[in-house]
């Protein structure tokens, strides 16, 4: 979609970890997972499809389970989804132990402890220790089986309006599996990604640098 400096790559890396917290992932092997998602959507190589596994908690687990491989490199994958893909070792090192995990579960209990008015707001704070799995769940489970389609991918990808914006775009899954290294993920008039304002915004700031043909 856009190409950027080192300098901003290594920003947004220890943005990566200091935003997702808890729930970091490392980005190889969760770029090796989406292209696996991308090369074999809907089939039984895809890592992370709904539609072999009874539920949502079911197929979690089996991506995990993937993507622990990864992490560990365990795995060795196909040889075109390697490649063209960040790492920060150290990050990655840091970001995955149970130190960071429990430090981050830590500082999110103690501001709710400081700032939570009304006892029913700890019961949020799963959401915070999790908030990288609930989102993948909801785009991967709910992107292939629930909404419409714009285009025939060979697939069971869907767009799911009007909850795509709460999740920034993603569950544009339909149109993002026909155009993948499309910046805008809406596709129709009404189908608002509200990301591509900000990558827009982002590259006539010169910080990233859209491909041509998507601006």
């Amino acid at each position: 979609m856009f190409t950027t400096n080192k300098f901003y790559e290594g920003t947004f890396y220890l943005l990566t970890y200091i935003c997702q917290g808890s729930s970091f992932l490392n980005p190889r092997a969760y770029a090796i997972m989406h292209r696996e998602h991308h090369a074999y959507s809907d089939t039984e190589k895809d890592p992370h499809s709904p539609h072999f596994f009874k539920d949502v908690f079911q197929m979690m687990v089996y991506t995990a389970k993937s993507y622990s491989l990864h992490v560990r490199k365990l795995k060795d994958p196909e040889e075109r989804f390697k490649g063209n893909i960040p790492e920060w070792r150290l990050v990655d090192y840091i970001g995955s132990s149970m130190v960071s995990r429990i430090s981050f579960g830590i500082l999110y209990i103690l501001i709710y402890v400081f700032f939570a008015t009304q006892w029913w707001m700890y019961l949020l704070i799963p959401v915070h220790f999790l908030m990288g799995p609930i989102h993948g769940a909801i785009v991967n489970w709910c992107g292939h089986k629930y909404g419409y389609s714009n285009f025939d991918n060979g697939d069971k990808s869907k767009n799911t309006t009007p909850f795509d914006f709460l999740m920034l775009g993603e569950l544009f899954q339909n149109n993002h599996h026909k155009h993948p290294n499309k910046a805008n993920f809406g596709a129709r008039w009404f189908e608002i990604d509200p990301v591509y304002p900000v990558m827009k915004l982002m590259h006539w700031m010169r910080i990233i640098k859209l491909r041509k043909a998507y601006l």
